[in-house]
């Protein structure tokens, strides 16, 4: 068994201690159902039912873990056995999530429960040996969520327990201690206390940008319209609202509707829209083709809206409302393997300018069970998206039967500056959309013959806000000086200097450098504090020997190490014009 199995069944195992520990210390508690995920593991619990009528709370924690510390040192065996669903019925009549569960199963399902020091659960498995394999110091109880039971807002909502675990000591701690970093880094903490955005609770899922936050959105922005242009893209735009008959012919309205905002007018139906593909094919589909067109590199920084519960959304990460640095490339079969290395060298090209090249993680998922096309064509495609990948100097790793249902994909994953895994960028291979069946796309061919292209659905960075996020996380809101909001601060030593002050901003202003000099009636220490908490990369300060040579005194912001250094200001016009040029990450 791989580590990653091996910790992951310890944690499905620490799982189920953790419901005995419950029922043993709130009795007549309702089990639902208790999985490992990433770090540790959760289980839903209903307690509307305990004898004492008690809610579990934060407080109770410490007592749930010493509870878990016993049953483990109890070294008690996980013991499966197999079961009629007639016998689990029976076993489990007084969990009525359990018996729902059991009573879903299809017929001739082999049913499987696992006992542990008197504690039954209906269970898949694997499980360790005993609890002894579970280290009693390598967990800890983290937080409760509610949940409702299956997903289904109609159900009851249950109390999610999560909690992490390990199999030593010193991983939790350095887990713990990883998160309270991640605290602090905080995207929402640091939007409030840098004043780039706030969402209100009234309107959840969509950002309302500040002037600092705006001001680094556009510039991300503007920077991958620069990449993509310079990359044979060009650029369109597609309405924010299009006809239920688009979606019907495209698929999303059969399979996407749920979570699309759906609007009427004039008796006919309308959605705002969720991704940007049919408007590209749309565009495609304006006027007649040929082979000599394509490919055909179609940008789009598309506005989508998708109805995401109100229980998964995050602050910039997961909103309703966003900005996906969206492309599609048309194109024939003889072109994937080409188009997908160029894409490949384009997003590594970005990833680099913000350090994430070092670890990237490259995943290509394979054909699904309910894929939609012949065997051979998918084969095909899988081989052409491999090779592409590791002509552009990536590996890969393959995720069997993860692909989309109309192709196979590759999917990118950084690592931030805590180890952090995050999915991005991404590029599908899609025969449906433009086939006869959907959106009916077609190109003349050099045998005067009628031929659908096929289409590639790709991004870089995602999100636009999602990524933006990332970036005030991984960065800790120090971002890089060509991204930030405030590139240099300028601070007279007193009022008497404001005159020159007020020249060295106009003198960066002019060359598009974003300065500002603090001309208030504070004092310098003040307005040196103001701009270290903005975390500005450059504080100027100057006085009687700078405005008389025309230097400026810069402080380099205290995250960089650096010592402080005069430059002649065009000097230091030219230094910060250099760090904007070549997106360099250090300042």
């Amino acid at each position: 068994m791989a580590v990653d199995e091996k910790l992951q069944t310890m944690r499905h195992s620490c799982a189920h201690v953790m419901a005995e520990a419950v029922l043993r210390l709130f009795p007549g508690t309702k089990i639902a159902i208790g999985p490992s995920i990433d770090n540790g593991f959760y289980y839903d619990f209903d307690f509307t039912t305990t004898t004492a009528d008690h809610k579990l709370s934060e407080e109770d924690f410490q007592n749930v873990e010493k509870e878990m510390r016993k049953i483990i040192q109890g070294n008690h065996e996980f013991v499966r056995k197999e079961v009629t669903k007639a016998e689990a019925l029976e076993l489990f009549k007084d969990q009525p999530y359990k018996v729902e569960l059991i009573n879903d199963l299809p017929e001739g399902e082999t049913i499987t429960t696992y006992e542990q020091d008197g504690f039954l659960d209906l269970c898949r498995g694997p499980h360790v040996a005993t609890t002894k394999e579970i280290n009693p110091q390598g967990f800890k109880i983290m937080k409760l969520a509610g949940a409702y039971w299956r997903g289904d807002v109609k159900r009851p909502m249950l109390t999610r327990v999560y909690a992490v675990a390990f199999d030593k000591p010193n991983d939790l701690k350095d887990y713990l201690k990883m998160l309270e970093e991640a605290d602090k880094r905080d995207h929402r903490k640091l939007g409030t206390a840098l004043d780039l955005f706030h969402i209100d609770p009234e309107d959840p899922g969509q950002i309302f940008w500040h002037p600092n936050g705006w001001t680094m959105y556009v510039t991300l922005q503007d920077y991958m319209r620069d990449k993509v242009r310079k990359d044979g893209y060009q650029e369109v735009n597609t309405p924010a609202i299009m006809p239920r008959t688009l979606w019907e012919r495209s698929g999303h309205w059969g399979h996407y509707q749920k979570n699309m905002f759906v609007t009427e007018s004039e008796k006919l139906d309308f959605a705002i829209k969720p991704m940007n593909c049919p408007g590209a094919l749309e565009i495609f589909n304006s006027r007649s083709r040929s082979y000599k067109d394509l490919p055909l590199r179609l940008a789009e920084f598309g506005h989508c809206a998708r109805n995401e519960p109100s229980g998964t959304l995050h602050g910039i990460m997961r909103v309703r409302g966003f900005v996906q640095d969206d492309a599609h490339i048309i194109c024939t079969e003889d072109q994937i393997e080409s188009e997908v290395e160029k894409f490949c060298k384009l997003l590594l090209s970005v990833y680099k300018d913000f350090g994430f090249d070092k670890n990237l993680l490259v995943k290509l998922s394979t054909m699904p069970e309910d894929h939609v096309g012949d065997l051979a064509t998918w084969e095909h495609a899988e081989k052409a998206l491999g090779k592409a990948c590791n002509a552009a100097g990536m590996e890969y790793e393959i995720q069997p039967g993860e692909g989309a249902f109309y192709g196979p994909k590759l999917e990118f994953t950084l690592i931030d500056a805590l180890g952090r895994q995050w999915q991005c960028g991404t590029i599908q291979l899609d025969y449906q959309l433009p086939s006869a069946e959907r959106l009916n796309a077609q190109y003349i061919g050099a045998d005067n013959q009628k031929h659908h292209p096929v289409m590639l659905h790709r991004a870089v960075m995602g999100s636009l806000e999602r990524f933006m996020g990332i970036l005030i996380e991984n960065f800790a809101g120090a971002l890089p000086a060509w991204l930030h909001f405030e590139q240099a601060a300028i601070v007279p030593i007193n009022p008497e200097f404001n005159e020159y002050a007020q020249k060295v901003e106009d003198a960066l202003r002019l060359v598009g450098i974003r300065a500002n000099a603090y001309l208030d009636d504070g004092n310098m220490k003040t307005k040196i504090k103001t701009a270290s908490q903005k975390k500005t990369p450059y504080i100027l300060v100057v006085g009687a020997k700078e405005a008389e040579e025309g230097n400026v005194a810069c402080r380099f912001r205290a995250s960089s190490g650096l010592p402080q250094k005069t430059f002649k200001l065009e000097e230091f016009r030219d230094y910060v014009l250099n760090k904007v040029a070549t997106h360099d990450i250090n300042i």
